[in-house]
């Protein structure tokens, strides 16, 4: 009657289980790569939703009779208006969108932004939005609580949306 495995058997289930343990290894690396893609796809979505929600939020709770649209040239205009939105906790804070050396900003003040280059007493927030190739802002004709927006970010995609100011 035999109490034990024999040598052969033991290197035997041994090489079986380092041909597993290898497999799985290849899968677990493989399922590391996938991951690293799709991370990079979510951030660049995640990113693209949250420069359209800021831009939405910014233009549609704007205060109409405070928007003025400056063309810079013929792919940048500057975008200055007073709004309900903020994403840095003021109330009824001034917002200006801004191209400057192919680097789209927004930035938040208290004070009325109205000239570009700013003035050196301002004091604001700045948000880097990206690197832009095209940033361009159209008021509607019939209708001028309305404005399109139309941007091309460097490496994402092109965003052109339609928003209504609703005060």
């Amino acid at each position: 009657m035999r109490k034990g495995f024999t040598l052969i058997e033991l290197m035997v289930s041994i090489v079986i289980l380092s041909i597993i343990m290898v497999f799985l290894y290849k899968s677990y690396a493989e399922l590391n790569g996938q991951n690293r893609i799709y991370k990079e796809a979510v951030d660049k979505i995640e990113k693209i939703e949250t420069i359209k929600q800021t831009v939405f939020l910014d233009l549609s709770m704007s205060f109409r009779e405070t928007i003025m649209i400056l063309h810079q040239d013929k792919n940048a205009d500057i975008l200055f208006f007073q709004s309900s939105h903020s994403i840095h906790d003021r109330i009824h804070p001034y917002i200006g969108y801004i191209v400057q050396d192919k680097k789209l900003y927004r930035i938040e003040s208290l004070r009325a932004l109205k000239v570009y280059p700013l003035e050196s007493n301002v004091d604001f927030d700045v948000d880097y939005l990206g690197e832009v190739e095209n940033f361009r802002v159209y008021q509607g004709q019939q209708d001028d609580s309305l404005y399109l927006v139309d941007i091309s970010l460097k490496s994402l995609e092109r965003i052109l949306m339609k928003i209504k100011s609703f005060s």
